[in-house]
């Protein structure tokens, strides 16, 4: 690849995405929309023979602006993909055994508050039975009656206060934006990459497919999955371990039949060795056990989802081995790793495709040319690793704040030192309830307070704001404001209807 160019122009005018699957078509889709439409070349190298991992069915509400941003509505992405509505993920046995909560996408409270709302509901409870702080979050009563209507327009209306993502089948969106990318010009290439050529700067100039296909690019885009055939295997980017504070390191994933209406929530329950989720989607029902290889083999965690399952087998179990921790440097040179090339958390909050989508989006944002500055390079590894610094330090709280001590698993992980930025936090909250956000950061104010009130870290004191109003009148008040709540979320339709509606 050569940056001369009589005319001096710098921009980039060929990317080459190596490797398919939600990463893939997700950059293929955004870049070749977004991206000097109409001059760029964007090309994409996947083989049949190399299957996708196909994580991340459960998303976050950030997913919405990514599809809206390559134009995509709601209704075709919902049919396409059997889309459920997902108003937040229910927690059962994290804390203790028998122990339920619900981290919703929206505030507690009605938002209007001087202290945050869960300060007043701290008072209230020392000296009533004002009911879980969950009875005060619309999203969580919705999900508990399986109801769903999108969120209302006016500020500071009960029905603003909360968003909402999706349950989909990974596998059928990648099938969905692929369609859509080739038709507005993306090319797709059948084959397996066997050897990458560099030059003198150490960028990537082409790679070579099995059967003698050399392709040339400017920008290379890894999205070769765990491999990290690009980021690793030819730039040794290195890989920060952190399964030390993760351990768990192996999923069996099993699609089943739907027993009943879908839900508007992912369900995450702890056993033993791990942790099993369950995402219903409009067609069935994806299945995982997570669990440590140190406390469980494979047949033993497949026969256990196995009798676990609410309706027929549909597939059979696929396991996958992954460790937990991050690319040293996920942009070197003119390659950038997008997807579980960069790194891997693990699937408990549902972040795989907010980091996909946050990789696509920051590079967009700086985008380079063709002398690609190590500042931009710069730029985007800070932005990545803080971000995925803050998304391990949240998922790392759900272990660490737990009072099971039923397996070795569990023993480890509550009574292990965790991260120093975590455990500020966590001291943060037990000693007067507040919660310290990072410039840089995935899960705001209402996600750190559901999870630590619902896994049992309770703090010493409330905010003196709090105090402000007195029990005669607040006890009645909270009690207004879980009614209206409760009443709000029983005159919405069921969910599967208002899924219906959505489809047309």
């Amino acid at each position: 690849m050569s940056t001369a160019d009589p005319t001096g122009d710098r921009r980039i005018r060929s990317v080459v995405i190596i490797g398919g699957g939600t990463a893939g078509w997700m950059a293929a889709s955004a870049i070749n929309r977004l991206v000097d439409p109409g001059r760029l070349k964007v090309t994409l190298v996947e083989s049949a023979e190399i299957g996708t991992v196909g994580v991340g069915e459960s998303t976050l509400p950030h997913f919405r602006a990514f599809n809206a941003s390559i134009e995509v509505t709601e209704a075709d992405f919902m049919r396409a993909t059997g889309a459920t509505f997902k108003l937040g993920i229910r927690f059962e046995n994290w804390g203790a055994e028998g122990e339920t909560y619900f981290h919703p996408f929206g505030v507690h409270g009605a938002g209007n508050e001087e202290a945050p709302f869960h300060h007043y509901w701290l008072k209230a409870s020392r000296t009533a039975d004002v009911g879980s702080i969950d009875d005060y979050s619309l999203p969580a009563v919705m999900a508990r009656k399986e109801r769903f209507t999108h969120p209302a327009s006016e500020p500071g209306a009960l029905g603003s206060s909360f968003t909402y993502g999706y349950q989909m089948d990974a596998g059928l969106y990648a099938a969905f934006l692929r369609g859509r990318a080739e038709a507005a010009g993306v090319t797709r290439v059948e084959g397996r990459v066997v050897k990458v050529d560099q030059d003198e700067r150490g960028l990537i100039r082409s790679v070579t497919l099995e059967r003698g296909e050399t392709i040339e690019g400017d920008l290379f885009i890894d999205c070769s999955g765990f491999r990290g055939l690009l980021i690793e295997q030819t730039l040794r980017s290195g890989f920060a371990d952190w399964s030390h504070w993760l351990p768990c390191d192996s999923a069996v994933a099993i699609p089943c039949a739907l027993s009943r209406a879908g839900t508007p929530y992912t369900r995450a329950t702890a056993l033993k060795g791990g942790w099993q989720f369950r995402i219903p989607l409009q067609h069935r029902v994806g299945n995982g056990y997570v669990y440590s290889s140190e406390v469980m083999d494979r047949e033993t965690a497949a026969a256990a989802l196995i009798g676990r399952l609410e309706g027929d087998m549909l597939a059979e179990p696929n396991h996958l081995r992954f460790k937990a921790g991050q690319r040293t440097r996920n942009w070197i040179g003119n390659c950038v790793a997008v997807g579980l090339s960069a790194g891997f958390i693990e699937p408990l909050e549902s972040t795989s495709i907010y980091l996909i989508q946050k990789a696509i989006t920051t590079l967009i944002e700086l985008w380079p040319d063709r002398m690609f500055d190590p500042v931009d390079s710069g730029e985007f590894n800070r932005t990545m690793d803080m971000e995925a610094e803050r998304v391990r330090d949240f998922i790392i709280l759900h272990y660490h704040a737990t009072r099971r001590d039923d397996s070795p698993l569990w023993d480890h992980v509550r009574t292990m030192a965790p991260p120093d930025s975590l455990a500020e936090k966590i001291e943060l909250f037990r000693s007067r309830g507040a919660v310290r956000l990072d410039r840089e950061g995935l899960f705001m104010h209402p996600s750190w307070v559901a999870v630590l009130l619902g896994q049992g870290v309770t703090p010493e004191r409330h905010h003196p704001l709090a105090d402000k109003a007195p029990d005669a009148r607040l006890i009645p008040g909270l009690a207004g404001l879980r009614e209206a709540i409760r009443r709000a979320a029983a005159a919405m339709p069921a969910h599967d209807d208002a899924l219906a509606r959505s489809q047309g």
